[in-house]
């Protein structure tokens, strides 16, 4: 039951994110009410998603340098700064700036992995990618919202870092130990049983957000309108330039594919999770509009990466 459960949220998730999404803004303040458990929700769907993950994973750092340093640079400085740039000359809003540059700077999602297997890319490299760029996110990320939230909005560093060790790097070094106690059994065990329920948490954060924002969407308004088509444009370019500059710096058609998934597809949840905590509800807009566009975007992806597979290896 538990299987069937699983494989029907994972077939129609494209569709159940956006319904979601509609449930938290019609419940309006009663979904509000749920907050404090969104933390909660996302340190579980981490701990599950590492119960795949071992300390293994970091052999593939030697073995491609090159992938793995391109991808923190994607990550974590060069869309970070194209999100910050759309959003300043565009919508000239200072809080919807830091919620598009938050949007593309979370780390890289961990269902990248779902994607990467279906569409042949390496797996290990994936793995070890999700796994660094995790490790590294109470780092970066407290300086990269400091820096772009600048006087606009007081962030208190500290209890954002505690956050992120909380809901990311603690669960994550729980799943992996499990694993490797295990000997990899836990995956095919536990891992199987929380797969459904970690996938309709991730539902229960959108619904419950999309009660916070609920106050910006009652009323139709070009701003909007604008933001939906400015992340969707944000989302896709992370694609195309992924997919540009792996095409000709790293060469194989595998690790081109495992490097355009891991830019292209981000932890959209954590970043719900600290625009919701930390920032004024606004900021949240972007970041929750990235979530009705992400897994069909990777959808799409997947058979333009089957196209480009095909052509480097004819």
């Amino acid at each position: 039951m538990l299987t069937r459960f699983n494989a029907f949220i994972q077939k129609w998730i494209a569709l159940l994110t956006p319904l979601s999404l509609i449930t938290g803004v019609l419940l309006g303040e009663v979904g509000t009410h749920f907050l404090f458990l969104i933390p909660w929700f996302f340190a579980f769907m981490t701990f599950t998603g590492a119960l795949g993950m071992d300390f293994k994973d970091f052999k593939m750092v030697v073995k491609y340098p090159k992938a793995i340093l391109l991808s923190i640079l994607f990550l974590h400085i060069l869309m970070p700064l194209w999100g910050y740039m759309l959003a300043t000359v565009l919508l000239d809003d200072s809080l919807l700036t830091i919620g598009f540059t938050l949007a593309v700077a979370v780390p890289t999602g961990v269902t990248s992995v779902i994607w990467v297997t279906i569409t042949r890319g390496n797996l290990p490299l994936a793995l070890s990618i999700i796994l660094l760029d995790t490790l590294l996110a109470p780092i970066i990320l407290p300086l990269i919202l400091i820096a772009v939230a600048g006087t606009a909005v007081t962030i208190n560093s500290g209890t954002l870092i505690m956050g992120l060790l909380w809901m990311i790097v603690l669960p994550t070094l729980a799943g992996i130990l499990m694993n490797e106690v295990t000997r990899g059994r836990v995956k095919d065990t536990l891992g199987v049983s929380l797969a459904p329920f970690s996938k309709f948490s991730l539902l229960l954060i959108i619904m419950i957000n999309g009660s916070v924002i609920a106050p910006y969407l009652q009323e139709f308004s070009w701003e909007i309108v604008g933001i939906l088509f400015l992340v969707l444009f944000v989302t896709l370019s992370a694609y195309a330039f992924a997919l540009g500059t792996g095409h000709y710096l790293l060469k194989d058609p595998s690790i081109v594919t495992t490097f355009t998934y891991n830019v292209g597809m981000r932890n959209i949840s954590v970043g719900v999770v600290i625009a919701t905590a930390y920032f004024p509800p606004k900021v949240a807009m972007p970041v929750v509009f990235c979530m009705l566009f992400q897994q069909l975007i990777a959808s799409f992806a997947s058979k333009a990466m089957t196209r480009y597979q095909a052509y480097r290896n004819y």
